[in-house]
């Protein structure tokens, strides 16, 4: 691709975008007959005229339209290849707005931790919720998100796979007897999740669902742990819940052979956000972070 090709597409933008010769000018910091002098150059070389002139106004013809467009998305392409650049060798600071779903906040934590040894100027804004961020509308920077992503123009990391893991404390087990089968759940007291359409969550293995009837029914993960070791029945969580707690002795985990795999856990961002320094400290800490709690 020849230099000539670019000769005068930045004064021509500008005139596009200013309606004017003079204020392009004064944008540029340059004389209006070097604005129209290359804006002349340029037409003569695409075989066509780009603007309507007359002494009032400065128009652009079909033709210019067309052009013009094209243009400015080659300009925007040059302007976020210079941010990108300059954003690699930025330092992250400032702030970094996080959401996350209840379930995961014990891994955020430690990688925060991360961040912020590695960052000291970073400071954080963490919102944790079970609903959907609206990157948008809510300014959020990089969101953790738990299950199957929709098809959406968001950039993802997959951060961990996970496992679901049936539980009980040993005093339970005790007072109400160890079952070997899945099947025998039905002749226990069995602690469930709800749905957000209401509906009670079944436990699942690999062989697939099974529906019980609840002794319990809420719709917070971490309350459903919290209840298994008060000894108030069987549940289930995500491996990365009860890990420590398992290997503490504090929970029992039932069936570990029929365990069924979970949903993946991923880092989310809008796309204009993945260049930033921020973003990219924070994708790669969760990265870190979340693969040292895999199994």
């Amino acid at each position: 691709m020849e230099l000539e090709t670019f000769r005068g597409v930045v004064p021509f933008v500008a005139v596009a975008e200013e309606k004017s010769f003079r204020r392009a000018a004064t944008r540029l910091g340059i004389s209006p007959a070097a604005v129209s002098k290359a804006v002349q150059t340029l037409e003569a070389g695409v075989g066509q005229p780009l603007f309507t002139r007359t002494t009032r106004a400065v128009s652009l013809t079909r033709a210019g339209e067309l052009f013009f467009e094209r243009c400015r998305q080659a300009m925007a392409s040059v302007s976020g290849g210079r941010d990108a650049l300059a954003a690699a060798h930025a330092e992250p600071s400032g702030g970094l707005v996080v959401s996350a779903p209840f379930v995961v906040v014990t891994l955020l934590v430690p990688v925060l931790a991360l961040l912020s040894s590695r960052f000291p100027r970073l400071t954080f804004d963490v919102r944790v919720t079970d609903q959907l961020s609206r990157f948008a509308e809510e300014s959020v920077d990089v969101a953790v998100r738990v299950g199957t992503l929709a098809q959406s123009s968001l950039v993802a990391r997959r951060l961990r796979r996970t496992r679901l893991v049936t539980i009980a404390s040993p005093a339970y087990l005790a007072r109400a007897g160890t079952p070997v089968k899945a099947a025998q759940l039905a002749q226990h007291r069995c602690l469930m999740g709800r749905a957000p359409n209401n509906k009670t969550r079944p436990f699942l293995f690999a062989t697939g669902p099974l529906l019980l009837e609840p002794t319990l029914l809420v719709d917070h993960g971490p309350t459903l742990v919290d209840a298994a070791l008060a000894g108030l029945g069987v549940t289930q969580a995500f491996d990365f819940m009860v890990a420590d707690l398992v290997r503490d002795g504090r929970l029992v985990e039932l069936f570990a052979g029929a365990a069924a795999e979970g949903p993946d856990i991923h880092a989310v961002c809008a796309p204009g956000r993945r260049a930033s320094a921020n973003v990219r400290a924070a994708f790669d800490a969760l990265a870190e972070g979340f693969a040292k709690t895999a199994p």
